[in-house]
Order: C-alpha cells, then sequence, then structure tokens
C-alpha cells in the first residue's frame, strides 16, 4: 500500500477538487465538442483550455485525499511509463521527421499526465460521479447539435473546407462522445427503479439513434458494447446473472429490430451515414485497415527486433509522412515501430491493464466497475481498430482500468 496525504482536508481544497471529473471529460472529449455547432468556432482552443485547468485540480484532488494503491497496480503501471519511454528513445532510429515531431510529444508530455488522470479520476467515487455525469451531458450535447447542424445544413465535420482525414478523424470522436454515453445512459436504467427506467431506456435508444448520424462502423459498435455490456457487468458483479443474459439478448434484439426498421423505410435510413458505411457498397475490395494490418506485421518482422522508430511507419510502408496512415491497431503499431520491447511492453500495460481490471472488478462497488467499463470499452474498441499510441483518450482509458485498484478517502482533518 501507497499512501499521498495532505496535511489537512479543507473545504477550499475539496470545493477546487470537485471539478477534476468534469474537467477530465471535457478534456477526453474535447475534441467531439468542436464538431457542435456554436463550439467548432470558439476563439480559443477548448482541449488546451481543459487541459490547463485539470492538471491544478488534479493537484488538489491528489493532495485533499488518502489514497491507497494495491500491489497488482505495480507491473501494468510500470510497463506503460517504460513503454512511453521507450517510444521515446526509438525516435533516434526513426527514419522519419514530420510525424516524429507530432507524435513525441503526445507520448512524451501529454500520455504522462492522461494516465494519471485517469488513475485520480477513476480512484475516487465522488470525481469518478462527476466525469461520467459530464460524460453523459457531453453525448447529449455531441449527439444533439450534430443531428441539428445535420438537418439544418450549419454543421461539417471538421471545420468548413476540412480535408477528408480531419473529416474522418472527427466524426471518430463525435462517435465514441455519444457511445460512451449510451453505455451510461444504459447503465442507469439497471441502476434505476420501478417507473425511473422508462427516462433512462429512452434516453439509451436517442443517444442509440444518434450515433448513426455523424458516421463510424465503430462508434455504431462501440455504442452496442456499452448499451450491452456495462449493465450487464452490474447484474453480473451482483449475481443476478440471469437479468444480464437477458438484459444482453434484449439489447441485441432491439438493435437488430432498429437497424430492420430502418433499412425497410424508403426514407428512414436517409442522411444516417453509419448505415450507409455499415451496408453500402464497399469503395474498395481490400479494406483499407486489412492492408495497414498486413504492412505493419510485414514490417515488424522486417525491422526486427527493434522496429523501425517511433514514427516510422507510414514513410517506410510508402505512405509518405502522413501521421494518418499509422497501423490503426496499438500492437500491430508497437511491433512495427518499437520492435518487440515495445510490444511486451504494451501487452503488459495494456493487457495487464484489462486483466488487473477484471479482477478487480469483483472487490469494488458493481456500480463503479460498471461505469468505468461504460466509458473505455469504446476507447479499448478504437485502440485494436484506429487509433494510434500518441492518442490522449487511450492513455486516459488505461488510468481509468487501473484505477480499480486505486481507493481513496478524505484526508483526516490533523493531517498524517
Amino acid at each position: 500500500m501507497v499512501a499521498a496525504t495532505a496535511g489537512a482536508s479543507r473545504p477550499d481544497a475539496a470545493l477546487l477538487a470537485a471539478g477534476s471529473g468534469g474537467l477530465a471529460a471535457l478534456l477526453q472529449f474535447a475534441g467531439a465538442l468542436k464538431s457542435v455547432p456554436g463550439l467548432a468556432g470558439l476563439p480559443f482552443d477548448l482541449t488546451a483550455m481543459a487541459f490547463a485547468l485539470l492538471l491544478p485540480s488534479l493537484v488538489v484532488l491528489l493532495l485533499a485525499r488518502r489514497w491507497r494503491l494495491g500491489r497488482g497496480l505495480a507491473l501494468p503501471l510500470a510497463a506503460s511509463l517504460a513503454l512511453l519511454l521507450w517510444l521515446v528513445l526509438a525516435g533516434s532510429w526513426s527514419v522519419s521527421e514530420e510525424v516524429l515531431q507530432e507524435k513525441l510529444p503526445a507520448l512524451a508530455l501529454l500520455a504522462p499526465p492522461m494516465l494519471l488522470a485517469g488513475l485520480l479520476v477513476g480512484g475516487d467515487a465522488a470525481t469518478l460521479r462527476r466525469f461520467c455525469a459530464t460524460t453523459l451531458l457531453v453525448g447529449l450535447v455531441v449527439g444533439g447539435g450534430i443531428a441539428w447542424g445535420v438537418a439544418t445544413g450549419q454543421v461539417v465535420l471538421g471545420g468548413n473546407g476540412a480535408s477528408a482525414e480531419l473529416v474522418r478523424v472527427q466524426y471518430q470522436l463525435a462517435g465514441l462522445a455519444i457511445a460512451c454515453a449510451t453505455g451510461l445512459a444504459a447503465l442507469r436504467v439497471a441502476e434505476a427503479h420501478g417507473w425511473w427506467r422508462l427516462p433512462w431506456l429512452a434516453l439509451t435508444g436517442l443517444l442509440a439513434a444518434a450515433v448513426l448520424v455523424p458516421g463510424g462502423r465503430l462508434a455504431l459498435l462501440a455504442a452496442g458494447a456499452g448499451a450491452a455490456g456495462a449493465p450487464a457487468l452490474f447484474w453480473l458483479l451482483r449475481g443476478r446473472w440471469l437479468v444480464a443474459l437477458g438484459w444482453v439478448a434484449g439489447m441485441l434484439a432491439a438493435g437488430l429490430l432498429g437497424l430492420g426498421l430502418l433499412l425497410a423505410s424508403p426514407r428512414g435510413a436517409a442522411g444516417l451515414r453509419t448505415l450507409e458505411r455499415v451496408f453500402g457498397a464497399p469503395t474498395t475490395n481490400t479494406p483499407a485497415r486489412v492492408v495497414l494490418w498486413s504492412e505493419a506485421l510485414r514490417w515488424g518482422g522486417e525491422a526486427a527486433p527493434l522496429g523501425l522508430g517511433t514514427g516510422g511507419f507510414p514513410q517506410a510502408a510508402g505512405f509518405g509522412e502522413r501521421r494518418g496512415m499509422y497501423p490503426h491497431n496499438h500492437a500491430l503499431e508497437a511491433l512495427a515501430e518499437g520492435g518487440l520491447p515495445a510490444l511486451a511492453l504494451w501487452l503488459a500495460a495494456f493487457g495487464g491493464g484489462a486483466v488487473l481490471a477484471l479482477r478487480q472488478a469483483r472487490h469494488v462497488a458493481p456500480g463503479r466497475a460498471a461505469r468505468i467499463a461504460a466509458v473505455t470499452l469504446p476507447v479499448a474498441l478504437s485502440v485494436m481498430v484506429s487509433t494510434d499510441l500518441g492518442n490522449r483518450m487511450a492513455w486516459f482509458a488505461l488510468g481509468l482500468l487501473l484505477s480499480l485498484a486505486v481507493e481513496s478517502e478524505a484526508a483526516p482533518a490533523g493531517g498524517a
């Protein structure tokens, strides 16, 4: 056990720390909020503002609580920091210049504080509740704002005149925000009693429908996984196996029925980009991700054991200095760019974090474990098919998983 305490627990410190959960949610989903009409044209960078406000708030939170760290936390946490250090070192033999310059600051300066933020936010019950409440609100704002903007022709994902690559990233971020909110709303259905479940069920349905607007097959899958998985985990941890299985079956049936009705309607699927991408004619015979995965495996073997160097994959694979052409899978990216050491460290960090979370879920409150599942499942899917190792959302989600081995309580008035 490790403890970090403040000299005294003061009301002003608790008040300052209270904003940590909301600020963390704003930072996690700042990219999605930039797609909302009215927020896309802010005169300041929402990401930078949330980050600047969150850091001092986290420091106060750290000092205003007494923290207990479980022994199982040591290996994945050490592997996470070692992975970041190795990737920074691997930049020294990278063939890239532009991609490396973009990626190194994210790995060296953003990933460590995001990992710490996830640990602190998930480890403190009140802060986690505020984070989830803000995430739910963000999902509603993003989903409603984009739907309204598309209907009125007042929103273009990525901004007016944006490149196709920026538009693609923007709708992915919007979809992830809505998917996380969908899982949290579904969890509230499980936690509510009696008729109070109906408004939460209706909200879950609205969010599930909203995820169809910005487009993205990953978002659709993530929303379904969160809506089915988070409540099922809640009931499983309470020993209600039949209810959990019934909920998963019900969500699957409802999802298939809803998609079927939309596809059967001549006008029902009009303008829903997700359905167009899922059921429309393929643009190429070989999906782009399959090509990227194949190239990453090939270069992982050819550049073994140390890899191409951080950021070196796009240029080595013939795509030029384009950061967007990363392998779209964390494990393959680690292998191709950081070699066997990076792959081993990634498995110990992210794989170890998943194992730790599964083991610790039985030892924490069911609602806490289910909330963390709701906001990490979509990001976990993104890690395997979408984001790169420099994505801050992935490191924050890893911190949330590891936080299941962290406990906090108010520091005693006398210190010590």
